[in-house]
C-alpha cells in the first residue's frame, strides 16, 4: 500500500505515466536514466527505492545493481529518506 508521502512527490516525476519504460532490459536502461536527468522528486525517488530495497528498474537514475552496490558500501544507512532529504543526486545519470 502506497502512504500520502510516496503519492506527494510520484505526481511531479518527470517519469510519471511511463512505467514500462522504466522498468528495461539492461540494453536499455542507459535511456531509462536519461528520464531522471533533471527530475526534481530524483531523490525521493532513490530514497524510495533504497528504502524498500527495491531490485528492478531505474529509480532516481540508478539501476538494479548500481543500487545494490550503493547499499553494499553503505549498510550502516538506515533510512536513505533521511540521507538524501530532498538533495540532489550527483553524478547518477
Amino acid at each position: 500500500m502506497r502512504t500520502a508521502a510516496w503519492n506527494d512527490w510520484t505526481v511531479r516525476a518527470k517519469c510519471r505515466g511511463m512505467n514500462d519504460a522504466l522498468f528495461p532490459d539492461a540494453v536499455d536502461q542507459k535511456r531509462a536514466k536519461v528520464v531522471c536527468a533533471g527530475c526534481p522528486v530524483r531523490s525521493e525517488c532513490l530514497a524510495e527505492a533504497l528504502d524498500n530495497r527495491i531490485e528492478w528498474g531505474v529509480w532516481g537514475g540508478m539501476t538494479e545493481r548500481e543500487r545494490r552496490l550503493l547499499l553494499r558500501q553503505r549498510p550502516d544507512v538506515r533510512s536513505w529518506r533521511s540521507v538524501l532529504g530532498g538533495e540532489k543526486v550527483a553524478n547518477q545519470a
